[in-house]
């Protein structure tokens, strides 16, 4: 008897319809094959044979030795993980006359087996209940911990289950199922703006956290460069806290991504804050950028619509920096393999930090550097002038003096305060751009944008000039000052750009000068 079910594969960050097809021939004796799964599995589906076989015998029904051949189609797209157990045991049953339904072709059905019959979680829930929705199904099945995330999705009923043989009651009519319900906007707006830090907790750094709220204004990219102990890590740890909150759009976009990646907190519905991503600088090329030999998502998409932090920049191999560079352009990330090609979204702010030199303690006001002549223009040659050239903000960070963080009347600024001037300009940047789809912010501004919106007046070209002659910067670098001033300006809600905005704005490309590295 041949029986089908529906299931899907995840591609990047979207999913395609699999058809489970399960054919029940005539019985095989002992010691013989009797399980045989086609259409490119990998090894977790045809393992799957030894979960399926103890999850039906645990759940009171029996192993039938009868010749059963499995077929996932398509035939020529590869299928991976064990999410597959659940619509293959379902169809088994069936294809066996163990139970009877016609039920089984009107639901999407996902969901990983464990030998006692339980369900586990499974990965993708979000996009592959996106595709249930578009192929009319009548209702998602799958393991109840995804029962949420799944349920973002409007106009599609949602069905959690625990174990096989609640799901074979529920296909079968001997009992039903309340669809988890999820109201969208009230999850997003709840659980939206909660952090645990705060830029009031920074004593001082005046300087820096002018860069900052400049950088969250525009979107820009920020290096900070400083002795150990100067606050870079504290400073960076809190630009989430100033940024501006996640629209719904872009929470379902992230949402997707950390859906595919399975690393969606436990019945989380939905990412309602912008992604904070600090990896370790001995990750490799492929955990940084996203690939495999089945194609996820790395970190540079995982901190989509929010901040990837790289704490030491020099230490990180030259080849996933490198590697990161035509990313950080096109904010989206493509990964070719031999018979699949995957785009990843990487819309992302780049913020990293480093040490002045090796022994950390260059130009430091007590402390004396230890590093020969040399090691310090050496350590910032570890990363290319190109990828340099894609970081707006080059920030030099001083330690802060030790009355200043005894101090307990200095009152700074909170990050509500500094968030509401973000916003603002934010605001001018969406009416600026709100005809030109996929750019937000200035950052986000291609060269020929640049022309129009950042015109400058003969004294402010003049100083860009001198500055460009100076510094020799590259054709690069002057787009990337035209978009810092413009975010200052916007920040003043200034129409145009000043010649004390361009000059704020050259000010942050410290370590384009040639004296940089140079004792002072």
């Amino acid at each position: 008897m041949l029986v089908k079910t529906f299931a899907s594969a995840v591609e990047g960050v979207d999913a395609r319809m699999i058809t489970v097809e399960v054919n029940a021939g005539g019985l095989v004796g002992e010691g013989k094959p009797w399980y045989n799964v086609v259409g490119l599995p990998d090894s977790a589906i045809r393992e799957g044979s030894y979960r399926i076989e103890a999850a039906v015998v645990n759940s009171g029904f029996i192993n039938r030795r009868m010749k059963i051949v499995i077929n996932l189609a398509p035939a020529d797209i590869r299928k991976e993980g064990a999410a597959y157990d659940l619509p293959i045991a379902l169809a088994y049953l069936s294809a066996t006359g163990q139970i009877n339904t016609n039920r089984l072709n009107d639901f999407m059905i996902m969901g990983e087996l464990s030998l006692s019959g339980e369900l586990r979680p499974i990965k993708g829930a979000l996009p592959i209940a996106i595709k249930a929705r578009a192929k009319g199904y009548q209702g998602f099945l799958l393991p109840e911990e995804n029962a949420r995330e799944a349920a973002i999705v409007s106009d599609l009923p949602v069905y959690g289950v625990r174990s096989l043989s609640e799901a074979i009651d529920f296909v079968t009519g001997n009992s039903s199922l309340q669809p988890t319900v999820v109201n969208t906007r009230e999850e997003f707006f709840r659980e939206r703006a909660c952090f645990d830090v705060d830029f009031s907790d920074v004593k001082g750094q005046e300087n820096i956290k002018r860069a900052m709220t400049i950088a969250a204004a525009g979107g820009h990219n920020v290096i900070l460069i400083g002795p150990p102990g100067a606050g870079k890590t504290m400073l960076a740890r809190r630009l989430p806290t100033i940024l501006p909150p996640l629209d719904l759009r872009e929470a379902l976009e992230t949402t997707k991504i950390h859906s595919v990646a399975g690393i969606l907190p436990g019945k989380t519905a939905l990412v309602t804050n912008r992604p904070f991503r600090a990896p370790h600088h001995t990750i490799s090329d492929v955990a940084l950028v996203g690939g495999g030999s089945y194609p996820s998502p790395g970190e540079i998409s995982l901190s989509h619509n929010g901040v990837l932090f790289l704490d030491e920049l020099p230490e990180f191999k030259r080849s996933a920096l490198e590697v990161m560079r035509q990313p950080m352009e096109e904010r989206r990330i493509v990964i070719s393999r031999a018979k699949v090609t995957v785009d990843f979204p990487a819309s992302f702010m780049l913020i990293a930090s480093m040490n002045p030199c090796p022994c950390g303690y260059f130009n430091h006001p007590d402390r004396e550097c230890t590093c020969p002549p040399g090691a310090a223009k050496r350590y910032l040659s570890k990363i290319s002038g190109p990828l340099l050239d894609r970081i707006d903000l080059q920030v030099e960070v001083t330690p802060v003096p030790l009355e200043k963080l005894a101090s307990r009347k200095e009152e700074t600024e909170t990050s509500a305060v500094i968030a509401q001037r973000v916003l603002a300009a934010r605001e001018i940047q969406a009416q600026r751009y709100a005809g030109q789809p996929g750019i937000y912010c200035n950052a986000q501004m291609p060269s020929r944008m640049v022309r129009d919106w950042c015109v400058i007046d003969a004294a402010g070209n003049q100083l860009l000039k001198n500055a460009m002659e100076k510094l020799q910067l590259s054709a690069r670098a002057y787009d990337r000052i035209l978009k810092v001033s413009r975010t200052i300006a916007d920040l003043e809600d200034c129409p145009d750009i000043a010649p004390q905005h361009l000059a704020e704005a050259i000010n942050f490309r410290g370590l384009d000068r040639e004296s940089w590295g140079e004792q002072r």
